[in-house]
């Protein structure tokens, strides 16, 4: 019973952080719109640093071992370092119904990467499954096209496409420190790391420091900070923490449809017949790769 309600607050953790991942790329097209991408991804790690160091002294269950301090910054650049750079970036050149289209390969992705890394079991039906979302995400791409809000969406899905090997990076790095430590500490790393890492970036050429802060873009901001950096991390780290990479990763499957019903609500944005069906065949390469192997021997 009680390892049933375990697993139980993990996925109802898991689920919630998707939900709010998934609105994060309806709030950074809107964000984007008031601030340069490099300061609203500043931003938002600056306020959830500010937010943790007023709880720092209350986080317990901390076990670190020497060299620990490797992997914790090898999550931390990983994301949300390099991944919230390439997001940015591919969200400058592509729908934000799109991007999510292309989160939907993380689960797979992780899964392989886990097999060499953790031993988690891969079967021959699991890399079936990973070639059909790859052939969908390519043709959902291919298919796009330019539209006010989409400029070059080949680009920013490949974009996107490199964010997802970032977050192969965190999620591997962040269950082999897991046992050791409280889910939500990890959470605070990748906040400051993070915060460290863009605040360079503000300097560069090519970045555009706001001359005003309009309300509702510092708005934007602050809900990244709070509602997506901080409780979104914390509760999917916290549900990765009780369950298999490759279980806790499968929530990523939702990301795709709740994007899609975001973008479409509060952006008007629109895919074209094709890019429905390459959709649908990421979901079922997805889909598939959830199911039990008949034979689970033929692992590989």
């Amino acid at each position: 019973m009680i390892q049933t309600t375990g697993q139980t607050k993990a996925f109802l953790a898991l689920g919630a952080a998707v939900v709010l991942w998934a609105s994060s790329f309806i709030v950074l097209k809107f964000a984007f719109q008031y601030f340069d991408p490099m300061v609203v991804i500043f931003g938002r790690m600056l306020i959830a640093s500010l937010c943790f160091l007023l709880i720092f002294k209350n986080l317990k269950n901390i076990e670190y071992r020497p060299g620990d301090w490797k992997l914790l910054l090898f999550m931390g650049v990983c994301e949300p370092g390099f991944y919230f750079v390439f997001e940015a970036m591919a969200l400058t050149y592509t729908d934000a119904s799109q991007a999510g289209m292309i989160c939907a390969l993380l689960p797979l992705m992780a899964a392989v990467v886990a097999r060499f890394t953790l031993g988690e079991q891969l079967t021959r039906r699991m890399v079936v499954s990973f070639c059909l979302a790859i052939v969908g995400a390519v043709v959902l791409s291919v298919a796009a096209e330019p539209t006010t809000t989409a400029s070059n969406p080949v680009l920013g899905n490949f974009l996107e496409f490199m964010a997802m090997v970032c977050a192969v990076g965190y999620m591997i790095s962040l269950k082999k420190l897991s046992p050791r430590y409280n889910s939500w500490f990890l959470t605070m790393i990748q906040a400051f790391i993070g915060a460290i890492f863009y605040f360079p970036l503000l300097f560069l050429p090519t970045t555009t420091l706001p001359t005003s802060f309009d309300p509702f873009g510092v708005f934007t901001v602050v809900y990244l900070g709070i509602m997506v950096t901080i409780l979104a991390y914390g509760l999917y780290n916290y549900g990765m923490s009780k369950i298999p990479v490759g279980q806790a990763s499968s929530f990523i499957n939702l990301i795709p449809v709740l994007t899609l019903i975001f973008g479409m609500v509060f952006l008007n944005e629109r895919l074209n017949w094709v890019q429905y069906a390459a959709s649908a065949l990421v979901i079922i390469g997805v889909y598939v790769s959830q199911g039990k192997s008949k034979n689970p021997k033929k692992a590989i």
